[in-house]
């Protein structure tokens, strides 16, 4: 969170000014850069209508948690208010939501979804919004799990009349979600002091602020459950926007034979994938034909394994990206194509019939292929040559066969612990931003290690999987990989550094001495001890990271060095251009330093690549936590 007192403190320190200069500058220190002035001038004008709520209704001692952080996850409630319950004494939450809307009006085709004159596109209605962060925060909070009946959720639109937003009152409301508007704030005092009492509240924000921390909801350990019984994710705010504009297209489709084309885009742990199986379990629990669809061998294998382990049917949904080759157009209602950037060309290659080489984009293919194709990608995880899916591509092919389009952009983070300024510390790093790599400095979510031998990683590691948490190493792909073990032999170990040996995780589909598959490297307890690369990395995430940074990449003078004939990647030919080879050898490790949820442990082949690591991390001691 960015700042906690008590409400009547609150109101102190907005009638001076102090407390937005205080936001400011633990903004700036969180997220690594400056709040917008917008951002800003919500605070002024929202939390001191809340402030005073509270002080009107009695409650000065409850105690104000603002911006406050979700768990493992890079968004924020605007506020949580936290007390003692008035008739039984216990903790109370009200998490809420503010907004500063005087006008709004549900969306034609989905009240949880609205319109707002300031807005292009429809955002998620409030109420939903806030009881998303309910709901988000009882399965990631300790304090809460235990005792949901604890929390309530409110949007408070102090700006608002009936007038103005009305309509927004379809939306269904329970505990987690009541909306509450400025033109009636005695029925918002009322429901605060039903909630909350007038006895401090630091006790029971002491108690939230330590709730033990779950760990993530692994993608693939409750991939199963979500696809065959129940939904397991809960989606937030531009994800359930997401969600929904591909369910509306879906009855659009069913209602009137339309074709239309749905594309989400968003940065590492944005959720896509989350949002990819959230969407075939609702569409199948519909008896919807839908399919999932991806390039990576390893995701579509670790799916079908753990969501197909009982009913052949589920295996069934997860295709590749070639399969829809001679698909009748249209035999789909849904066709959801995960990791949509992997896409190729075309889908012939040297195995392909010769009848089935047609020579149409493999693009219009999967389009063709359903009423409403989804594409979810993320425009800076190209690792290949040959890989293409970006927005305007889709827009382009869309265009040419002429089908509406919508796309949604996903802005919040699930990966690295939800940590922004992670995320923003790699990408000026390798150089994929603008501006420089700058002085990491640990904001509390994500933990950056650096190691000054593979030794003192993989001890580590190992280490923590003690503690049961998941840890994998992988590296650059710098070291030759033997695909052919004899059977009965265990895996070389190709991976040399120094005095260090260790295997690259298996070729192929089979397992070899305990070693699992290729595909399940990433999910399989066993993969420890075996080095992963980035096509057995990417679209995964464990606990703990560790990184080598081989030889293909090293730190010269004031800049990075690309070096192609360090690498050993088959797909690099002499045809791909220097400028290509350098920005796939950075995308793969931006893919790479991207895979821990807790922390990454970092080490670099190259002794100069390691000094400045440290001076980047502020690093003196070997192997120190920064």
């Amino acid at each position: 969170m960015l700042f906690r007192d008590s409400a009547a403190a609150v109101a102190a320190e907005c009638l001076s000014g102090v407390l937005f200069f205080r936001l400011t500058e633990q903004f700036t220190h969180v997220h690594g850069h400056r709040p917008s002035p917008s951002e800003v001038r919500s605070w002024e004008r929202s939390i001191p209508a809340l402030a005073s709520a509270l002080n009107d209704a009695g409650l000065g001692q409850v105690e104000m948690l603002l911006e406050y952080g979700l768990p493992l996850n890079s968004k924020r409630a605007d506020a949580v208010l936290a007390g003692v319950h008035p008739k039984t004494g216990v903790p109370s939450y009200i998490v809420v939501e503010l907004k500063q809307w005087s006008s709004a009006e549900p969306d034609d085709d989905d009240p949880s979804l609205c319109r707002i004159p300031e807005y292009p596109r429809a955002v998620l209605n409030p109420v939903d919004q806030v009881r998303g962060y309910c709901e988000y925060l009882i399965s990631f909070n300790g304090a809460l799990a235990a005792n949901p009946e604890r929390v309530s959720g409110a949007a408070y639109l102090h700006n608002a009349t009936q007038f103005g937003v009305g309509g927004l009152f379809e939306a269904e409301q329970d505990q987690y979600g009541q909306l509450f508007i400025g033109a009636r704030r005695g029925e918002f005092i009322d429901f605060l002091r039903t909630r909350l009492g007038a006895g401090s509240g630091a006790s029971a924000a002491d108690e939230l602020v330590n709730g033990r921390i779950g760990p993530s909801k692994q993608l693939m350990a409750v991939a199963a459950q979500e696809v065959r019984e129940r939904e397991q994710f809960v989606l937030l705010d531009d994800q359930q926007v997401a969600y929904r504009k591909v369910l509306n297209a879906v009855r659009r489709a069913k209602q009137s034979n339309h074709k239309e084309i749905v594309v989400v885009t968003g940065g590492p742990g944005t959720g896509k994938s989350v949002i990819a199986l959230s969407l075939l379990g609702e569409l199948y629990r519909q008896g919807i034909t839908a399919l999932h669809a991806t390039g990576s061998s390893s995701f579509t294998t670790t799916m079908r394994k753990v969501a197909g382990a009982r009913k052949r049917e589920v295996k069934d949904l997860f295709k590749y990206f070639n399969s829809f080759m001679t698909a009748e157009p249209n035999s789909l209602d849904v066709l959801i194509c995960d990791e949509a950037h992997r896409m190729r060309e075309t889908s012939a290659n040297r195995y392909t019939a010769a009848a089935n080489r047609t020579g149409r984009a493999q693009i219009e293919e999967l389009i063709d292929a359903a009423y409403v194709p989804v594409f979810l990608l993320d425009e800076h995880q190209v690792v290949r040559p040959g890989e293409m899916g970006t927005v305007s591509e889709i827009e382009a092919a869309a265009t040419k066969m002429g089908l509406a389009c919508q796309v949604v952009s996903l802005d919040s983070q699930f990966r690295c612990g939800g940590s922004d300024a992670y995320l923003r510390w790699v990408v000026r790093l390798l150089g994929l931003e603008a501006g420089g790599p700058v002085t990491w400095e640990p904001d509390g979510r994500m933990q950056l290690m650096l190691a000054e031998s593979p030794e003192e990683m993989e001890a580590f590691l190992d280490e923590r999987r003690s503690r049961k948490y998941s840890a994998r190493m992988s590296a650059g792909y710098c070291w030759k990989w033997t695909k052919k073990v004899p059977p009965g032999q265990a895996l070389p170990a190709d991976v040399v550094i120094g005095d260090w040996e260790r295997p690259w995780n298996v070729f192929g589909d089979r397992a070899v001495g305990g070693a699992p598959p290729a595909a399940l490297w990433a999910t399989d307890p066993a993969g420890f001890g075996q080095v992963g690369c980035v096509y057995t990395a990417q679209g995964f995430e464990y606990d703990w990271s560790g990184v080598v940074i081989g030889p293909d990449l090293v730190w010269r003078d004031d800049r990075w060095v690309t070096d192609r004939t360090a690498s050993k990647d088959p797909v690099f030919k002499k045809s791909t251009p220097d400028a290509d080879v350098d920005r796939l050898i950075r995308n793969t490790y931006k893919v790479l330093l991207t895979r821990g949820m807790i922390g990454t442990v970092v080490y670099s082949t190259d002794a100069e690549t390691r000094a400045r690591l440290r001076e980047l991390t502020g690093t003196t001691s070997s192997f120190a936590a920064v």
